[in-house]
């Protein structure tokens, strides 16, 4: 048995190393070494491998423009979608993908984003539940319009900001926001809103008046006695009499309910004053 395995290894080793199979078997490595060099050089010219070229910007230009500039780089085309920006042209790109100075392939398609004719019609949404000001201006900022405060007016029955008409191009619609008024996108919604209502009174004089009645007139006024402050003189708060007095008394000018008068004092009526 050892004798037929050595004399098959002695005929397969003769076999192997006969000049004419050597031959082959190098001729046949050298043929599918010569394929895989083609066919991995073929890939590489077919999807540009390890290729790039920067993408220009074409923001600001028209459509057009953009794409027969894009098709001259070797680049596709297309629109993707269009918004209504005011003041802008129709068919201007705003936007593009990839961003400028990116790099990609060459063949790859840019997707723009144009300015259109006509802008895009949305309905205002109801103002139950967000009649404050600040909150619904938030909503229709997001909505892409402009609100805008024309008027405010007193209302002592409202918060300050409360809503209490909309204007649209001049006709007031705050009765018909309920059922939905359509506008035109990036439009102007004109409002009158409340404020708070500051109720204001005279400067009493309180001059050459004794402490007390310093302190009704100022009371009487709807104002506070502020600080009192004597001088040297008082030994009596009671018979005491105001001599100056601040904010000073002036019947041009008024004073907010519930502010303060302080009030310096003197024992003696000081001079001036009507002895009657």
């Amino acid at each position: 048995m050892w004798e037929k395995i050595r004399r098959f290894g002695v005929e397969l080793y003769a076999y192997l190393t006969a000049p004419f199979v050597v031959k082959n078997y190098l001729g046949m490595l050298a043929l599918l070494g010569t394929i895989f060099l083609l066919t991995f050089w073929w890939l590489k010219c077919y999807t540009n491998h390890g290729e790039s070229v920067q993408v220009p910007s074409y923001v600001g230009m028209g459509y057009p423009e953009a794409a027969r500039k894009a098709r001259s780089r070797n680049f596709n085309a297309a629109v993707n979608d269009s918004v209504y920006i005011p003041g802008k042209p129709p068919g201007e790109v705003i936007m593009q993908d990839p961003k400028p100075e990116s790099r990609v392939k060459e063949g790859r398609t840019i997707y723009f984003i144009v300015t259109k004719n006509n802008p895009d019609i949305i309905k205002l949404p109801d103002l139950a539940g967000s009649d404050d000001y600040d909150l619904y201006s938030r909503k229709l900022t997001r909505l892409g319009l402009k609100p805008r405060i024309v008027a405010r007016v007193a209302d002592p029955k409202l918060d300050p900001n409360t809503i209490v008409q909309v204007i649209y191009r001049g006709d007031t619609i705050t009765r018909k926001i309920r059922n939905g008024v359509p506008v035109e996108m990036g439009g102007t919604v004109d409002f009158v809103v409340s404020e708070a209502v500051t109720l204001t009174v005279s400067i009493p004089d309180c001059i050459c008046q004794s402490l007390d009645a310093a302190k009704f007139l100022i009371q009487a006024s709807d104002l506070s006695v502020g600080a009192i402050i004597p001088d040297a003189t008082v030994t009596d708060l009671e018979t005491a009499y105001v001599y100056r007095q601040s904010p000073k008394y002036d019947e041009q000018e008024t004073m907010r309910k519930g502010e303060q008068i302080d009030l310096y004092i003197t024992q003696n009526r000081p001079r001036g004053c009507d002895t009657d």
